[in-house]
């Protein structure tokens, strides 16, 4: 039995990596994905590998920064998704600067706040009033274990996806009355590309050897590896269905045990 038959479902970032896996992983629970990012071209292989899985997705290129691009993005999905809106994950993120906070520019932190952080609020406030009127709907934000967990020369990221916990919790509480659940997902160190960038900026920024930075990374948690993409991904399935009906305000930490230690 399909977890998602019908439901409707928006995918920031789903151009690839988690967000492509994430898309791939409610779409093979029944739900219509509407994939959005920047890059268009990435958006629709994300969407052939959907269809060939014999499910249904929909591209609406979207730049989660901008008021006006989160708006075309709420009302072309309410427009081609029968006037619904259940699921929201709020995937699209960046990296940001790897450097000491002294050494950061103005220009950088906020182009990580901005996608980051700004991004998911302009995302939430724009799918609320529908949810809210439905009376139904999952919020899946995507943060990160960095924050609870610190990584030198990270500061910027780390406070965009700290601030993610607080703005669920809160909100939450604003919107649940309205059977609206709010959650966040923090994976560890994923495996795949995006890793492999973060840890060679790390052991430049340390005058360490890339793999001792790649030891260090995983040394900490308690299954001594990477998070694999498709576990996030079944988590976020989990969340966004009837399966997790009491679960709202929650930070859920799929690191390996990484935050814990």
């Amino acid at each position: 039995m399909q977890l998602l038959l019908n439901k409707v479902a928006i995918v920031t970032g789903a151009s690839g990596g988690l967000g492509r896996a994430i898309a791939l992983a409610l779409a093979a629970q029944g739900a219509l994905v509407v994939l959005a990012s920047r890059n268009k071209e990435a958006l629709e292989e994300t969407q052939r590998q959907i269809l060939e899985q014999g499910q249904r997705a929909i591209v609406i290129p979207t730049d989660v920064r901008d008021e006006a691009s989160v708006q075309r993005l709420v009302a072309e999905t309410l427009q081609q998704g029968g006037g619904r809106i259940d699921i929201l994950v709020c995937n699209s993120g960046i990296a940001g600067p790897t450097a000491p906070l002294m050494e950061v520019k103005l220009d950088a932190w906020q182009e990580t706040i901005d996608t980051n952080l700004t991004g998911p609020f302009l995302c939430c406030r724009a799918v609320l009033p529908t949810m809210v009127e439905q009376h139904s709907g999952s919020i899946i934000l995507i943060g990160s274990g960095t924050g609870k967990h610190p990584l030198i020369g990270r500061t910027p990221y780390a406070a965009s996806k700290i601030a993610l916990v607080g703005m669920a919790r809160t909100l939450a509480m604003e919107v649940g009355p309205g059977n609206v659940r709010v959650n966040v997902v923090s994976p560890g160190p994923l495996e795949g590309e995006r890793i492999q960038s973060v840890l060679k900026k790390q052991a430049e920024l340390r005058h360490i050897s890339y793999e001792q930075v790649r030891v260090q990374a995983t040394s900490g948690s308690a299954l001594k590896r990477f998070t694999p993409v498709q576990d996030v991904a079944e988590t976020v399935v989990f969340l966004a269905g009837d399966q997790a009906n009491s679960i709202t305000g929650e930070d859920i930490n799929v690191s390996g045990g990484l935050v814990m230690v």
